[in-house]
């Protein structure tokens, strides 16, 4: 029998460009300041599986990167939403209220 894990696991990855749309809004971040946030959720994720979203998201025009010194090593990249990002980010959150809103009426008398 198929897990709870497995069968939403489509759904957890397609929702994982939302929230990276919803993390990166809130300020600049680095990729382990993202892992570290949804390490924290259902949305756990690895390096790997990140980076070629993000790259995705910055050929869209989503977001871009600011490379900063790092006292720890190397510079470091650091993603913030452009203005094409933060206009994707509310029309998402706006579509995902009604799709809230029908999750939750859908059945109700």
């Amino acid at each position: 029998m198929m897990s709870v894990n497995e069968k939403f696991s489509a759904i957890r990855k397609g929702l994982l460009e939302f929230l990276l749309l919803q993390i990166i809004a809130a300020e600049k971040v680095y990729v382990a300041d993202i892992l570290k946030q949804l390490s924290a959720t259902e949305f756990a994720t690895q390096e790997g599986t990140l980076y070629p979203l993000l790259s995705k998201m910055r050929r869209e025009g989503l977001l871009d990167y600011e490379w900063k010194e790092s006292e720890a090593g190397p510079p470091r990249k650091y993603y913030e939403l452009t203005a094409k990002g933060r206009e994707q980010l509310r029309e998402t959150l706006e579509y995902w209220g009604k799709i809230n809103g029908t999750v939750k009426n859908l059945g109700q008398k």
